[in-house]
């Protein structure tokens, strides 16, 4: 099996992943969702966390062999950004949702050096919005931001829009078409639940009519 595969089998196995395309899940957004996803869980079970961090760096050093640091996003992306930056000896920085509001009011915590070529790390990409936010506040502060990585990507229009308009790369390691695939053919859903699944794909609004 592809990595992209075995990743998306374990998301389900360890029910990081859930798919309920009859009964949605409503997003922060408020967009309604066939789909929920968590995967911090998956620091939990120590072969798929071990196959995720070793899929980081196999990536890292396909896509950005120049990686001079490792960043994690806050929460979820420290940790693995953490043991990626382990695996490859490589320095480690997180980045904060927002500057701390007491000390030195630091957005990005570890030792950042002017010009370092960074690869931000990130667990699952909906939009892009909040890890670009992340990215830009790296850059303020003197990085050199090559690309992302994450976990798992919903496909959205509106993140690949997004990485576009930032002009940024995004790596993933598996995402929404795998997954699907994938639950189907293992019995996490039916026929009728990939179409509604496909459908939630191509328009997130009205994927249910």
């Amino acid at each position: 099996m592809t990595l992209a595969k075995d990743i998306a089998r374990d998301l389900l196995d360890i029910k990081a992943v859930y798919l309920k395309p009859e009964s949605p899940f409503t997003w922060a957004s408020g967009i309604q969702s066939p789909i929920y996803t968590d995967n911090r869980i998956t620091l939990s079970y120590p072969e798929t966390r071990t196959l995720i961090e070793n899929g980081f760096v196999e990536k890292i050093k396909e896509v950005f062999p120049q990686t001079e640091v490792i960043a994690g996003t806050a929460t979820a992306g420290i940790p693995h950004g953490a043991i990626v930056a382990d695996k490859m000896g490589l320095p480690f920085t997180y980045i904060r949702s927002k500057p701390k509001n007491h000390g030195a009011g630091n957005q990005v915590e570890g030792r950042l050096i002017k010009g370092q070529k960074m690869v931000v790390i990130e667990d699952l990409i909906s939009t892009g919005g909040s890890v670009l936010e992340a990215v830009a506040a790296a850059e303020r502060e003197g990085a050199d931001v090559l690309g992302v990585v994450a976990i798992f990507t919903y496909e959205l229009p509106k993140a690949t829009e997004n990485f576009e308009k930032a002009g940024l790369k995004l790596v993933t390691l598996s995402n929404y078409s795998e997954l699907i695939k994938v639950a189907k053919v293992q019995g996490y859903i039916n026929a009728d639940g990939l179409a509604l699944l496909k459908k939630f794909k191509e328009n997130q609004s009205n994927w249910q009519e």
